[in-house]
Order: C-alpha cells, then structure tokens, then sequence
C-alpha cells in the first residue's frame, strides 16, 4: 500500500433493490438510500483497499446529492495518509453519478495489517 493508491466499483441500484430495501425498513424510498451507498464504499475498504482484515476506526460522510434508482453510480477510496507505526491507513471517499456529480464524499480511517511506510 502507498499514498495515492486507488480502487472504485460502479453499480446501479434499480427498483428491485429499493423494493427489498424497502422491504427491510417499511420506509418508501423515492431514491437511493444513503446506507446502500455507503455499502459500496465499506465493500471496497474490506475487499479491495486495504482488503481482509479491515476494521472501521472511523468514516465521515457528506452527501451532496440524491442518487436515483436505475443511476450508474461510482464509488471509489483513495489511500491519503499511512501510519505504518500504528498499523493505520486515512482514506478518501467518494461517490459520483454517471454525469461526475458527487452524491457523497469523506474519509474514512482504518486499522490495516502490512501497511507500507
């Protein structure tokens, strides 16, 4: 791991994942609900950077925008800060719609295994 390393995922979430969010909240949605963003970018700290192993210390998140059901949307983390000393890795959050309107953004802190100096 290194300042500057990056990772995104897109997905869509159409009306049959609001339906069975829905489902699990009896809340009607007419938009994406903000933990299902905030899923994608807790999927990319626990599987792809820094990866297995992850555990939350800390995440910030401010939402801009409202993401509508069938919208690309792109959600990525970038490594801003390294404490190899105490095992600790800051990251960038973001997450955009398919026009590059940020929907969220923020940072996140993690306790990591082999983080790099």
């Amino acid at each position: 791991m290194k300042v500057g390393d990056r990772v995104e995922i897109s997905r869509v979430f159409d009306e049959a994942a609001l339906k069975g969010f829905e489902a699990l909240t009896g809340v009607k949605l007419a938009h994406v609900p903000e933990p299902l963003i905030a899923g994608m970018i807790s999927y990319l700290l626990g599987v792809k950077l820094p990866g297995p192993g992850t555990n939350y210390l800390k995440q910030e998140l401010r939402y801009a925008g409202k993401a509508m059901p069938g919208e690309a949307l792109t959600a990525s983390v970038e490594i801003t800060r390294l404490r190899p000393e105490k095992h600790l890795v800051d990251l960038r959050a973001l997450c955009v719609n398919a026009a590059g309107e940020v929907i969220c953004e923020g940072r996140s802190l993690v306790l990591a295994r082999d983080v790099g100096a």
